[in-house]
């Protein structure tokens, strides 16, 4: 991460006070500049930062990540506290869409990994509508079961030799983070984001909230009405725990 950019500890997790515009002038930057150094792009909030707390193993991931930018409502308000202004408006899933002006631009090509091929046969179309001179060099959607080795590197050899900029990966976390963490060191591409949602959202599988709702902070209700067997637990159970804690770091009534 770049020194200029300051930081919070939320139970524990290292989170980066940094917002989309800032996030998609590092990634221009690393691809122009560091083209053959790797560099881990994480997009999360509470979800990422409960699954960290409950498992150091992904808790090592995201600290190693060049940047963890801030998502969702609450981990909004936590930097909130910490006297940074962050707005909801330039944090969340938009990074994929938002990012793609610069790269249709520019010329920095795309990769998709994960997701199911109807998904990301609907994310190519809608992406290249929008954005005409858009690179998307290949894009695969993986078995939902466990690679054997001679898969995995078939897959790595695929991206590597597609020679993309970004490699965009929607697996779901943490399972994308810890993907990311440990092919690091064959993938041969200078920037990797966990995507998460942006997948569904930009391809139009799960439709977006309202701009008022998002904008005022109620996207996970909108997400639990939308998609309520994937959010439920992170939603009903995730969340009321998340600002216990929160609160006790707050209160320093406990340290993490």
């Amino acid at each position: 991460m770049p020194k200029t950019i300051p930081s919070i500890r939320i139970l524990g997790t290292r989170v980066d006070m940094i917002q989309t515009p800032e996030v998609m002038a590092l990634m221009d930057r690393w691809i122009e500049g560091e083209p053959h150094q790797l560099h881990h792009v994480v997009n999360t909030g509470m979800h990422g930062i409960m699954e960290a707390h409950k498992d150091p193993s992904v808790a090592s991931v995201l600290d190693a990540a060049d940047v963890l930018a801030p998502d969702g409502i609450l981990a909004i308000i936590v930097a909130r506290f910490y006297g940074y202004r962050l707005r909801k408006l330039d944090t969340g899933p938009d990074l994929l869409w938002k990012f793609s002006e610069i790269a249709n631009r520019k010329g920095h090509k795309y990769f998709f990994y994960g997701d199911t091929a109807e998904t990301l046969d609907l994310l190519s179309a809608s992406l290249t509508s929008e954005f005409s001179d858009l690179q998307i060099v290949g894009y695969e959607s993986p078995p939902f079961r466990t690679l054997t080795q001679e898969e995995d590197e078939a897959i790595v050899a695929k991206i590597n030799q597609a020679k993309p900029d970004v490699l965009w990966v929607g697996l779901g976390m943490p399972k994308q983070e810890k993907w990311i963490f440990e092919h690091r060191d064959v993938l041969m591409v200078p920037v990797v984001v966990g995507a998460g949602a942006a997948f569904k959202f930009a391809s139009g599988t799960v439709p977006r909230a309202p701009t008022l709702v998002y904008n005022l902070g109620f996207e996970w209700l909108w997400r639990l009405v939308q998609e309520p067997k994937r959010v439920w637990r992170r939603v009903l159970l995730d969340a009321p725990r998340f600002m216990v804690l929160v609160f006790l770091q707050l209160t320093r009534l406990r340290k993490y």
